[in-house]
């Protein structure tokens, strides 16, 4: 951690030297969220090469922000938890994603879409309260995308997490969505409205009446959806 070094005693400055290498803001991202393994923080860093990653959790835990643990679940398997000064560091993360949603205009947020990084955190955003108590699945379209990325399925079942398929299941499914990538992404992010997409043929809700009437409350939306552009 030290070849960047600022060379500086200001607290800030020592601060940036762990946090302000590339793509440790967003793996940190990935943490606060609740991703654990190896695997799955992959897919919330999706463009981000393992080798990178691999390296980016050593200078975590080596600057005692990250700790490895073996999962209680799976014994053999090795997890990635927060330690006190990791988790302290959430509101910190937090306001990069306010300040982000606030100030950088729509256009230039809208420009690197990513189906693999929408998806997941669609999964983990989802809202289940509203849905049926029994299993539900949704299958996500992107006619746009290429084959390998352009069908998706969430699972909701009341006794499991909520499941990311992006080979078929074998369920029966009970709501087509059909979207673009983009118009789901500014819908995700706060920046357009399912009624708004549906009624203007943007997206396509076919199945389950309720869940379709239903799906702005139980997609759940970016965590900083809320916050109000102040970007001109």
């Amino acid at each position: 951690m030290t070849q960047g070094s600022y060379q500086q005693f200001c607290p800030v400055a020592m601060a940036a030297e762990i946090l302000c290498t590339r793509w440790t803001v967003v793996v940190l991202r990935e943490l606060v969220a609740g991703s654990t393994r190896f695997n799955d923080l992959r897919r919330g860093v999706p463009r981000m090469s393992p080798a990178l990653l691999s390296q980016r959790l050593k200078d975590l835990e080596a600057a005692g922000v990250v700790c490895r643990v073996a999962s209680q679940k799976d014994p053999g398997v090795l997890e990635y938890h927060l330690t006190p000064s990791g988790r302290e560091l959430g509101p910190l993360v937090e306001a990069f994603g306010v300040w982000g949603q606030r100030w950088i205009e729509t256009e230039p947020s809208l420009r690197h879409l990513d189906v693999t990084l929408l998806m997941w955190d669609m999964r983990r955003g989802l809202v289940t309260a509203p849905l049926p108590k029994r299993r539900t699945v949704v299958h996500f379209q992107y006619p746009e995308l290429p084959a390998k990325e352009r069908s998706w399925w969430l699972i909701v079942d009341p006794a499991e997490p909520v499941d990311l398929c992006s080979i078929d299941p074998g369920f029966d499914v009970d709501l087509f969505v059909t979207a673009d990538l983009r118009t789901m992404t500014a819908i995700w992010m706060g920046m357009d409205s399912v009624r708004s997409a549906v009624a203007n043929g943007r997206v396509s809700l076919i199945g389950d009446r309720q869940l379709a009437a239903d799906m702005q409350t139980w997609l759940g939306l970016s965590p900083f959806a809320k916050e109000r552009k102040l970007a001109s």
